[in-house]
């Protein structure tokens, strides 16, 4: 049986369709808010409309983890695709840079509860087997999006109009809906609880902290600093109390999946925004087949995503993660390699095929990890970690390299990028050590008691 068999197909495409659609988001609003902003006369406002819809997401993925558990991922699911297209449909037609970030915030909320919700879904409908192809297929999803999203958004704001690209998403994700509406009716009924949301309040923290950062990383100067330093003081206080107890011991187990998440997250998006940057900069490629690098990197990610949801399944997901964690950091050294004008660009171009496939078998296996390890009934919260770790680690590292790159670039550019790719190395490196942490005895491996405070 497959995850495409009569029971699961129009559950398993429709899912597949929502998680491209809010790839394809994520990416194309990447290229369109340039013209946005200079349109809506809202420069101004040019990083609150990535830092607001990201920190909205952030609560979005907490409240989807307490409501799924308590209520089934209908709910949240439900929710979280209407508040996507009402985000979108706001920003498609806002008349002014105000109303644009409201519907990003919006947008951000829906999409958090949408992506956490699906992973219940996934634990709810389908037998364990089926997880990590399912989880494969998700990841697959990112791959299109990634390589194709910004020339798409790109034809679309120059031969049509930039509100579509917000308008556009709304037409598309109406089938998606359609296709999924029968699979979450069939799901087995979950006792109805009451849905814990006094974490809520740590999740609207982080969520500030997010906001600051971002907000610190579009600036400079001493303004930066203090409004880094604050979001980094507003996420120390928070992020413990999101992820599963014991995250930062390194705990055995869930815990131990959660930081792997948020190392593999953080090494890769880290190297894979400076590595294009790099080769416009110092080797003089345009920004196209600078990209080109990237397109290896993405199109690998999918063919480990593949690879470790059928013949990976050999070897124990411990044994995947540390593969998956050492590929990273091989990839990460050959982009600190290419600082050095002596080494050829080919350099990079493998060692990111080698980091893409380092990512493919990596995350579907920690997904479907954390649904084998998650207590019952916790699915929600423990798919919810997950994510925020993702999400948190990575804006945090952006954050911090950012800054530092910025104070280093002018004077010693070698320096400015050994300093970013010596961080992501150091956090693949260290993914491979916890990778091992993830492992627990067989006996338990099913449902290991992993709580969450």
């Amino acid at each position: 049986m497959s995850s495409l068999s009569a029971p699961y197909r129009a559950l398993t495409v429709g899912m597949i369709t929502l998680v491209t659609l809010v790839a394809f988001e994520a990416v194309a609003v990447t290229t369109a808010m340039p013209t946005v902003a200079r349109a809506l006369d809202g420069l101004a406002l040019y990083a609150l409309a990535f830092g607001g819809a990201l920190a909205a997401s952030v609560v979005g993925m907490v409240v989807a983890g307490a409501w799924g558990d308590a209520r089934g991922p209908a709910g949240p699911t439900w929710a979280g695709v209407g508040l996507f297209v009402v985000g979108l449909a706001i920003a498609g037609t806002a008349p002014d840079m105000w109303v644009l970030v409201g519907g990003r915030v919006v947008q951000g909320f829906g999409g958090g509860l949408v992506v956490v919700a699906l992973y219940v879904v996934v634990g709810r409908a389908y037998p364990a087997e089926l997880h990590p192809r399912v989880f494969a297929a998700f990841a697959g999803a990112w791959v299109l999006p990634s390589i194709a999203g910004p020339s798409v958004a790109g034809l679309v704001v120059e031969h049509l109009h930039w509100r579509w690209v917000f308008l556009g998403v709304v037409l598309l994700a109406v089938p998606s809906v359609l296709l999924i509406l029968p699979g979450l009716r069939g799901l087995p009924p979950t006792p109805r609880g009451a849905a814990d949301l006094s974490v809520v309040r740590w999740a609207v923290a982080a969520a500030v902290g997010v906001g600051l950062l971002h907000l610190g990383g579009q600036r400079g100067g001493v303004d930066a600093v203090v409004l880094i330093g604050a979001g980094l003081a507003g996420l120390v206080l928070a992020t413990p109390r999101l992820l599963p107890a014991g995250t930062f011991a390194v705990r055995r187990g869930l815990p131990s999946v959660a930081l792997l998440r948020g190392f593999a997250g953080a090494a890769f998006i880290q190297a894979d925004v400076f590595i294009p940057l790099m080769l416009t900069r110092e080797r003089g490629f345009s920004p196209w087949a600078a990209g080109l690098t990237l397109t290896v990197g993405g199109l690998a990610w999918s063919v480990g995503s593949w690879y470790q949801s059928r013949l990976g399944q050999r070897f124990a997901p411990s044994a995947r993660l540390t593969a998956g964690l050492a590929l990273i950091a091989v990839g990460v050294a050959s982009a600190a390699a290419v600082v050095a004008p002596a080494v050829p660009v080919a350099v990079v171009v493998g060692g990111w095929l080698l980091g893409g496939l380092g990512m493919g078998v990596s995350y579907p296996t920690m997904s479907a990890l954390t649904l084998r390890l998650a207590p019952a009934g916790t699915e929600g919260r423990s798919s919810s970690s997950l994510q925020l770790s993702d999400s948190l680690h990575s804006t945090t590292v952006l954050a911090v390299s950012g800054t530092l790159f910025a104070a280093l670039v002018a004077t010693s550019p070698p320096a400015a990028y050994l300093t970013g790719y010596g961080l992501a190395f150091v956090l693949a490196v260290a993914g491979v050590f916890v990778a091992r942490r993830t492992a627990v005895p067989v006996a338990t491996d099913a449902r290991v008691p992993a709580p969450v405070g």
